[in-house]
């Protein structure tokens, strides 16, 4: 009886019902999870996506500030060069301004050493070379000195060198003097005549001529020694050798 009252409950349409209503609940329940899952995955990818992304746009972001640091770098580099050579042009800059300083100086100095200094020259005032002067002075110093070797070498490179110098005339009979006591005679001649073609108002002119005869009598010419003073005379009657050559030509009669 009772088992019978069981097997009715349970084959009864209202019990149907009820394991029916729960199979559909089941399913629903299922197919919440299972959605609940698929969404759990899917974010889960998102997130994974995400950080993919994250991780790409930090690496693409780092390699873009370290192009931008060697950008920089590099810029640095390239100033400093560019300074460094701002720098060396300003120091040859400076040095070549130093340079042309230094020749502008050299050459005033050189400008200075040849403008024309005043010098008196048998009475005379005129302006001459200073190294001209100079070379001059030297010679006339060496004469003065009676070393008439030296005197006579520099006398005679001064004439070679001066040919239109105004200490010329003078130059020449200094020379013939230095010669004359070298015992070169016939040198010294030849320049005393110079002199006198020359320059025959020198105010040397008429010693000149004494030379000349001094010259001819120690080269024994005493007929020409005698015509030298002859001339001498007549020539410059008024110069203070003239005694000096009648005494002479006294002698030589």
């Amino acid at each position: 009886m009772a088992l019978s009252l069981v097997l009715a409950i349970f084959s009864s349409p209202a019990q149907a019902a009820l394991f029916g209503g729960d199979d559909e609940a089941r399913r629903a329940i299922l197919d919440l999870r299972q959605r609940l899952e698929q969404s759990q995955t899917s974010t889960r990818a998102l997130i994974e996506q995400n950080a993919q992304t994250q991780n790409q746009a930090t690496a693409q972001l780092r390699g873009a500030l370290l192009d931008l640091q060697g950008q920089i770098d590099r810029l640095k580099s390239d100033l400093a060069e560019s300074l460094g050579a701002q720098e060396r042009l300003a120091r040859e800059l400076t040095e070549l301004q130093l340079r042309q300083k230094d020749v502008l100086n050299s050459v005033d100095d050189r400008l200075r050493r040849f403008e024309p200094v005043p010098a008196t020259i048998d009475g005379r005032e005129v302006m001459v070379d200073p190294v001209e002067k100079a070379d001059h002075d030297k010679a006339m110093a060496l004469f003065r000195q009676a070393d008439f070797v030296a005197a006579q070498a520099a006398l005679q490179s001064f004439v070679l060198r001066y040919s239109a110098s105004a200490y010329l005339p003078s130059a020449l009979f200094w020379l013939g003097n230095a010669q004359y006591a070298n015992k070169a005679y016939k040198d010294s001649m030849s320049n005393f005549q110079k002199l006198l073609r020359m320059a025959p108002q020198h105010p040397r002119a008429a010693e000149a001529m004494l030379a000349i005869s001094n010259v001819q009598v120690e080269l024994k010419d005493l007929k020409a020694a005698r015509k030298t003073l002859e001339d001498l005379i007549a020539t410059y009657p008024q110069a203070e050798t003239v005694g000096t050559a009648r005494d002479r030509l006294s002698r030589l009669r």
